[in-house]
């Protein structure tokens, strides 16, 4: 057991020593990359893909750990799709709709994070943000023996339903590689999407939270 124990100090202790990050460095990052959005309380649910992109600041504390920040523009929101199809006498009657609730955000994450290995880092932290896009696209028809009897559109901005600040904690890994850096981060929402009004309780979704999974990629620039 004791040589177990030993191994797996020198283990620690190498990959520590290898940890790619410079003491007292600062650099950015511009980044880009996908999010892969949802929202809960929607019952026909798809995911809204939509761009996040902006730029991240970091210091390094120590060898293997740094501090960052960053301000990114973030689509999120969620899709929503319904159809049903019946048959009554031989006439066959569908109805459906789709939605697409678009939010879109700046955020503000401020993260430590801690590297495993050279290059691989592990991170975590928080992240307010202030929405400032709320628009909505919905659709919807009923059909009877293949006619259309009825077909709506709605677009417009939802200014009074949704809330204007999120919080949300991030956590995620990255890996650096001559300067390009991969991260991969879910975004855990603690804050309510919707305003507690008596219209969205109605439909369901006051407590409707946001839920994030982004992949961006990045190039990092030292400063010093």
């Amino acid at each position: 057991m004791k040589k177990i124990m030993m191994i797996a100090a020198m283990m620690v202790a190498t990959l520590s020593a290898n940890a790619q990050n410079e003491v007292g460095q600062i650099s950015i990052k511009p980044t880009v990359g996908l999010n892969i959005a949802s929202m809960s309380k929607f019952d026909y649910k798809k995911n809204r893909v939509g761009m996040v992109f902006g730029l991240e600041g970091e210091y390094g504390v120590s060898k293997n750990f740094g501090v960052t920040a960053a301000l990114l523009y973030s689509m999120q929101g969620v899709k929503q799709e319904y159809s049903e199809s019946i048959n009554e006498y031989g006439i066959n009657i569908s109805a459906g709709a789709k939605e697409t609730y678009k939010l879109d955000y700046l955020n503000i994450p401020i993260m430590a994070q801690y590297y495993l290995v050279k290059g691989l880092a592990i991170k975590a932290g928080i992240q307010p943000g202030f929405c400032v896009s709320k628009k909505y696209d919905g659709e919807g028809n009923i059909t009877i023996a293949g006619q259309t009897i009825f077909s709506d559109q709605e677009k417009g901005k939802i200014e009074d339903a949704v809330n204007a600040f999120q919080f949300a904690i991030p956590v995620g890994l990255s890996y650096e590689y001559k300067n390009f850096v991969l991260d991969a981060r879910y975004n855990i929402f603690l804050s309510k999407a919707f305003k507690d009004n008596d219209v969205n309780k109605l439909v369901g979704v006051a407590d409707s939270r946001h839920s994030v999974f982004s992949i961006t990629l990045g190039y990092k620039i030292p400063l010093n």
